[in-house]
């Protein structure tokens, strides 16, 4: 398998240098590459992404557990869940411009897939389980805390923008709320959508997607953060 030379970008930018390079390149090489270039199956990330995920779901579970004393079960499993879903873990590996590095296969690059949330987060489950495999558990640990756990609060106010949302508008006296889709772009394959939020007819917020879920939610955090505002004038 080919090494990119733009890995040690990567590395720089994680903070840790592989022992075994072939680890990384394998972490981010999607199956469309490897079948283009005939490379064995076990070669892509999909192996690693399994590992990765037990590894991600120990470490988020270990901070929960400890940062909050008093949190029953059901909310623990919860919040969890919102922190290392699909489109949390791509949020964050976004942050590293983990999709930069991605070995894509032609046809899966024509039809938009370095901007898919569901390869992205993926990947990042794949270089959780490359790094637990090359350093141990305490450089995986470290890099969930450093990437995925960090900011936290700010996080979590992202992930659930909608329902913020929601409940910041039904504790005030506005009449109507709604997600405005304002505009399409883009072939059918790889459409990008533009959405505003509009609280009794005035644009709060605005956000633009591959799907409108995520234009929503970009939106929504927006809005969000335009009451803040507000409220605190």
């Amino acid at each position: 398998m080919t090494i990119s030379k733009d890995l040690s970008m990567l590395e720089e930018t994680i903070g840790y240098s592989f022992k075994d390079k072939e680890l990384l390149c394998q972490a981010v090489t999607h199956s469309s590459y490897a079948n283009e270039r005939k490379i064995n199956k076990t070669k892509d990330y999909e192996r690693l992404e399994f590992l990765g995920d037990a590894v991600l779901e120990l470490i988020s579970s270990d901070f929960l557990f400890h940062e909050n004393k008093d949190m029953p079960e059901g909310k623990l499993t919860k919040l969890r869940s919102s922190m290392v879903c699909e489109p949390a873990l791509a949020f964050c590996a976004r942050n590293i411009h983990l999709e930069d590095y991605i070995l894509l296969g032609k046809g899966e690059e024509a039809t938009g897939g370095r901007d898919r949330d569901s390869i992205i987060s993926d990947v990042c489950e794949a270089v959780i389980g490359a790094l637990y495999i090359d350093g141990g558990l305490k450089i995986a640990h470290d890099f969930i805390h450093r990437f995925i756990l960090s900011d936290l609060e700010d996080k979590i106010l992202f992930y659930d923008s909608k329902t913020v949302l929601q409940e910041m508008v039904q504790a005030t006296e506005f009449e109507s709320f709604e997600y405005v889709l304002v505009k399409e772009s883009g072939p059918d394959h790889d459409k990008v959508f533009f959405v505003e939020a509009v609280l009794d007819g005035k644009k709060i917020g605005e956000g633009n997607g591959r799907t409108k879920k995520a234009a929503e939610q970009k939106a929504a955090y927006e809005a969000i953060l335009t009451l803040k505002r507000q409220e605190a004038e």
